[in-house]
This record gives structure tokens, sequence and C-alpha cells, in this order.
């Protein structure tokens, strides 16, 4: 093995990932039910929920990859902190218009929901696409994490992406969705810390400090944050795509997603899981910012002190990496991969619990006819648990032509605009279209699909716009079809959308 980490940066990591796998053991300690393996008994304090949403969507791919936004010599500015915007007006939507659903009853998926006001077939139908789609978008994450561990362990890539699969599976198969969430709150800790460390190292490198990232931005336009140019189609992100298409994606990503409506499930109540998530879309801001502050030290840097081999328009994703790995020094090289883990295991083990969830919940227990006693019924969880844990690693040893051409990032907001943006519009007509019914909707969600597919596949259309024309076309069509063919459909006025 050709390692070129130090013994004390090997310590640091190997310490790290003892630390998380001894706390998923301690905290998931006397769980006897689903309840607390899924939901941690409903009794979770709204700032650890709080922390667990941001650790959660800041996966490697936020770690390692938003960097490369600044860093690209063409056109790499602080313009994709525009999305945002949206995240943070997004989380607000759904505090009001869709957090209630779940607070009625009580639920173990956010397509629980579904079924009571449309039927089974749109519980069904929705919480596979999010199986489909959360474990290959989680693959791809775990690909990143893995490639970065590579560069400095040199055990190979296939043995990088099982090792760190591995670990994932073995807290959350212990602990559960309480060893995920405390989890995620230490490893919120152990990325802030190292990616704040990073740009501290990075100015301090600096023959000029401040003054020299300063006027380095200032010359290379890497300050810009706006931009109103309303094309659908620029590449690099707009005010608008920010807003609209951020807003669009946000709402389905965080108001429908199991990975995320479950950490409000675990929260010990309503009040506490809404303003949870609508701090978390400041939190996301100013994390944001923080890491295209790196990409933009990192272009400096770079500029200043060349590397052998120059850095071109696809390496955005493997300059921070190569930072940490040959300009940090002992120590601090083990913290920041430290971080990297921390940021990579959030999010899988939030991926593997929510995977496990839904596939019990809302396939295989409404389809087994014969009740389980809660022990077997647990460890069946646990083994669903495992198995998605293996999925997601296998998908990870092809992916690595998968977002080959593009940032990581894009590749993996693209597959959530893509899949979640239907799955919003069936939200939508059953909070807002009380006429709607079961037929309807499935066909309104199906043309979505359609439409969104060929919009992807024919069109130069920007990403950030997937979400909405998801939603849009679904709420639309399945609107249409309830007024053409209400008989034939089955469409009906009901008194309320959500019957309790």
């Amino acid at each position: 093995m050709n390692s070129l980490l130090s013994s004390t940066d090997l310590a640091i990591v190997l310490g790290y990932l003892g630390i998380v796998l001894t706390l998923g053991v301690w905290v998931g300690r006397g769980q006897r039910s689903t309840v607390d393996y899924f939901l941690g008994g409903r009794s979770l304090p709204g700032w650890a929920v709080l922390l667990s949403i941001v650790a959660t969507e800041t996966s490697t791919v936020t770690f390692l990859s938003i960097p490369g936004f600044t860093f690209a010599a063409e056109g790499g500015d602080m313009r994709f902190l525009q999305i945002t915007f949206g995240y943070i007006a997004g989380r607000i939507l759904v505090v009001y218009l869709l957090l209630p659903l779940y607070f009625r009853g009580e639920p173990f998926t956010s397509y629980e929901v579904l079924e009571r006001r449309f039927g089974a077939t749109s519980r069904r139908a929705t919480s596979l696409l999010f199986l489909v789609t959360r474990n290959l978008s989680d693959a791809l994450r775990l690909f990143l994490t893995a490639l970065a561990l590579d560069q400095v362990v040199g055990v190979g890539l296939p043995g990088c992406i099982a090792g760190i699969g591995i670990v994932t599976i073995a807290y959350t198969f212990f602990g559960g969705v309480k060893s995920v969430i405390w989890n995620d709150c230490l490893q919120f800790l152990i990325y802030s810390i190292g990616a704040i460390v990073t740009l501290v190292v990075i100015v301090g490198q600096l023959p000029g400090g401040l003054d020299q990232l300063r006027e380095f931005g200032e010359q290379h336009d890497k300050f810009r944050v706006l931009d109103f140019d309303i094309s659908l189609v620029k590449p690099t992100m707009t005010f608008w795509a920010g807003l609209v298409g951020g807003l669009f994606l946000t709402a389905a990503t965080h108001g429908t997603d199991q990975m995320m409506v479950q950490r409000y499930l675990a929260a010990k109540s309503q009040r506490a899981a809404g303003w949870a998530l609508a701090v978390s879309g400041f939190m996301v801001c100013a994390q944001f910012a923080l890491f295209l502050a790196i990409g933009m030290g990192l272009a400096c840097f770079y500029q200043t002190f060349p590397p052998e081999t120059l850095f071109t328009s696809a390496d955005g994703d493997r300059v921070f990496a190569h930072f940490i790995v040959h300009h940090l020094g002992i120590g601090l090289t083990g913290l920041t991969l430290a971080a990297v883990f921390a940021a990579a295991m959030s999010t899988l083990s939030s991926s593997l619990n929510s995977s496990a969830t839904a596939l019990i919940n809302d396939i295989y227990l409404p389809l087994r006819k014969q009740e389980l006693g809660s022990e077997q019924l647990l460890r069946i969880c646990r083994i669903a648990t495992v198995c998605f844990g293996f999925l997601q690693i296998g998908i990870a040893l092809v992916s690595n032509q998968i977002g080959a051409s593009e940032n990581t990032v894009s590749s993996v907001l693209k597959i959530a605009g893509f899949a979640l943006g239907p799955v919003l519009g069936i939200y939508c007509l059953a909070v807002l279209a009380k006429r709607v019914q079961q037929p309807a909707a499935l066909g309104g969600f199906v043309f979505g699909l359609g439409l969104l597919s060929t919009v992807a596949l024919m069109t130069p259309l920007a990403w950030p716009w997937y979400a909405m024309v998801g939603a849009v076309s679904t709420f639309l069509f399945g609107l249409l079809l309830s007024f053409v063919f209400p008989q034939a459909l089955g469409s009906r006025d009901s008194s309320e959308s959500f019957p309790s």
C-alpha cells in the first residue's frame, strides 16, 4: 500500500471512525421496536434535528465539489450561492404547507400521507421512485468520497468504496436513526472545523495573506454573486434559476423526500421540527459561502504555487482533495480527511436508514398478510439496512463514468430534481386540489415523469429548472384529467384534502 498519510494523520482518521462506531452502538442500545429504530422514539430535540438536516445534505459532494465552482478559470465565482435563496424560501413553504401533514397521526414515512389522501398505489409508486433515485445519487456520493481517500491511502478505488460503505453500514445497523442523527451532530462539528481550518491555512500560506486573496478575487471577478440573466439554459447559476428552481427543488427534497421527512418525524414536536427546518436554510447558505470561499482560495493558491501538472476545468472535484493531501501538513490532513468522511457518512447513513424505512413500511408490511413480532420486525429492518448499504457499494463500483463531464454536485442535484419534481406535484394535488383522486393524480405523475424525461434528453434546459417542470406539469395534468374525465377517473369532491 502506497500511503501518503503520516502515522499521526492515519491515527486521527482511524480514531474518528472508531468514535463513530462506538457512538452508533452506544445510542442504539435498548432498542426494541421500529419506532425506536426508525424514529428514535419521536423524542429528539430540535437543535439535534437542525444539525442533522444540515449535515445530511452536506455530503462529500458539497465538501469537495462546490469549491470547484469558484476554482474554475472561466466563470468561476460565487453565483452558485444564489440557489440557497430558493433553499431558504422553499423550506419556509414546506413548514407551512407540508409539515402539518406529517404530524397528523403517527406515520413512519412521508408517503403514508399520500395513501390517506389518494390510496395505496400512490404511496408505493412514490416510495419506489425514492428508493431508486436515492440509492443512485448516494452511490455517486460514496464514489466521490472514495476518490479522495484513494489519493492518500493508495489501496485502490474498490477498497476505498468498500471501506467507507462498511463502516457506515455498521453504525447505522446498530444504532438506527438515533445513531444517524447524533453522529450527524458530531459530523457537522468535524467537517465545519475542517473547512474553516482549511481556509485559514490557505490564506496563511499566501505571501500576501488575506489582501492577496481579496485582490485576486476582485481581479478575476470571483466575488460575483448575482446574475439576473433570464436564460433558462445558462449553465452557470442565475438569480431566477436559484430562487425559483431552488424553491421547487428544496420543496421537493425537504418536503417529500423520506430522508429528510424522517428527521421531522423523529423530532419531539411539530414546532421543533419546523424551527429546525426553517433555520437550516440559512445555515446551508453560510456553509455554501464557506465552501465557495475555499474554492477561491485554492484558485489563488495554485496560481501562486502552480502544481507540476496543471489542473483543468474537469478537475474541480479533485482540487480540494489534492490540497488536503499535499499542503495541509501533519495533523491537519488527518483532521480534514476526517471531515471528508464526516460529510460522506452523514448522508450515506441517512440514506440507508430512510431507504430501509420506506421499503419496510411502504412496500413490505402492506403486502404482508401476517403480522410480525417486534423483535422479528426489527431484525428484518436491520437486514434491509445492510442490503441497501451493499447495493450502494455495488453501484459506486461501476459509477466512475457517471458525472465525468460535469461537476459532480450538478449530477447529484440533477438526479434529485428529476426524481422529486413529479413527487412534489402529487403532494400539491393532494393539498391544493380537493377534486383530484388517485387515478388522475397518478396520470399526472406519469405525464410529469414523461415530460421531464423528454425535456432532460431533448432540450438544453438547465438542471435547476427540472424540479419545477416536473412539479408543475404533474399538477396541471392531474388537475386537467380530473375535470375532463371525472367519471372515468373516479374524481369526486371531498370535504378535506387529508381526512384524519
